[in-house]
């Protein structure tokens, strides 16, 4: 019998060529094609919800390749799983890359090359996606461009590569066993990290039984890329928890969709994470006391039983959003000196 998550991600392969070479027309029509008229789109802020394949393109690919004009689309990550409830999802991560040459959201063009990191999520049924959840590494452009208007980073920040051992576009067909390992294992280490700081110091997570000790942890731009568990909670997970400290009090307020695939496990929910913004520590954001929706759509791989890689994209911009900040707003006021056109 057929392996359905090779065909779905058999199914995606037409889309990522296409934007491979990033014809307006070939890629419209396999859009078109691969998608429901009704089909559900969630896009990182300022983008937005939108419905149907029509609407993608003209919200945001349309403006994108308009400012990247040889546009094109690398994936390093394509995995395909089932989820608990039974849904199939295929996963995507690489990067939207091309000569940035005209203002794109008001973020001026720099005229050399320029990387965008993407985690896009894909519901299938029955061939056709039904719904996409997918986060553009927004700032990561910003930065490029020098008009990042928040607190710098803690973490490196610099281009994210795809995964060490050069497999993260699996074909199948599906294992069920080896893929629900890997996904057991990321699950088993995510209850683990909600026990602190609730219920015990940083030993209560274990975390040398989960993460290789030269785990790389690439966060989104804004936080940064951790070296090794000391990395990790240095640059990324004290300042989180101290500035949220009731992070996984929400847990039947969201939905998450988690599946295996060979050595990878992969995660996506809109949202998947509600918190509350009430004390100092993270990302020089004074506490607002405000309870936060946020969406992290993240890629581990698994190496000897061990996590050895966990790529991570948040939404960012939505968040600055919910506690009354509109980033882009403040980088137009940054940039008002700036001739944005490029010779």
């Amino acid at each position: 019998m057929a392996c359905i998550h090779t065909s779905n991600k058999t199914s995606m392969s037409k889309l990522r060529s296409a934007m491979y070479n990033f014809d307006e027309t070939d890629t419209r029509k396999v859009i078109s094609s691969l998608f429901t008229p009704d089909a559900i789109i969630h896009m990182p802020w300022p983008l937005g919800d939108m419905t149907g394949p029509d609407e993608l393109y003209d919200t945001c690919y349309k403006p994108l390749l308009r400012s990247v004009p040889d546009l094109e689309r690398r994936d390093w990550i394509v995995v395909g799983g089932l989820t608990k409830a039974g849904d199939e999802w295929v996963g995507c991560g690489g990067h939207y890359t091309g000569t940035f040459t005209a203002p794109w959201l008001d973020i001026p063009p720099t005229g050399h090359l320029v990387p965008m990191r993407f985690h896009e999520f894909y519901k299938f049924w029955e061939g056709k996606i039904v719904e996409v959840q997918a986060i553009w590494d927004v700032p990561e452009v910003m930065m490029q461009a020098n008009s990042w208007p928040m607190a710098p980073s803690l973490g490196r920040e610099y281009h994210i590569p795809g995964p060490a051992t050069l497999d993260g576009i699996v074909t199948g067909p599906w294992n069920k066993q080896k893929s629900d390992r890997s996904c057991s294992l990321v699950i088993e280490m995510l209850e683990y990290m909600k026990l602190h700081p609730s219920t015990g110091g940083p030993e209560v997570m274990e975390m040398e039984r989960f993460w290789h000790p030269k785990m790389n942890w690439y966060g989104p731009a804004g936080i940064g890329t951790g070296r090794g568990i000391s990395g990790f909670r240095h640059w990324h997970q004290i300042p989180f928890l101290n500035g949220m400290p009731d992070r996984g009090k929400f847990v039947e307020e969201i939905v998450y969709h988690f599946f295996g695939d060979e050595d990878y496990a992969a995660v996506t929910g809109w949202p998947n994470m509600i918190q509350t913004l009430s004390d100092d520590g993270w990302m020089g954001i004074a506490p607002s006391g405000k309870r936060i929706n946020m969406c992290s759509l993240d890629f581990w791989r698994i190496e000897n039983g061990l996590i050895r890689e966990n790529w991570v994209l948040v939404d960012l911009l939505d968040m600055y959003r919910q506690i009354g900040v509109d980033v882009l707003a403040r980088m137009r006021e940054f940039n008002k000196c700036r001739n944005l056109t490029i010779d």
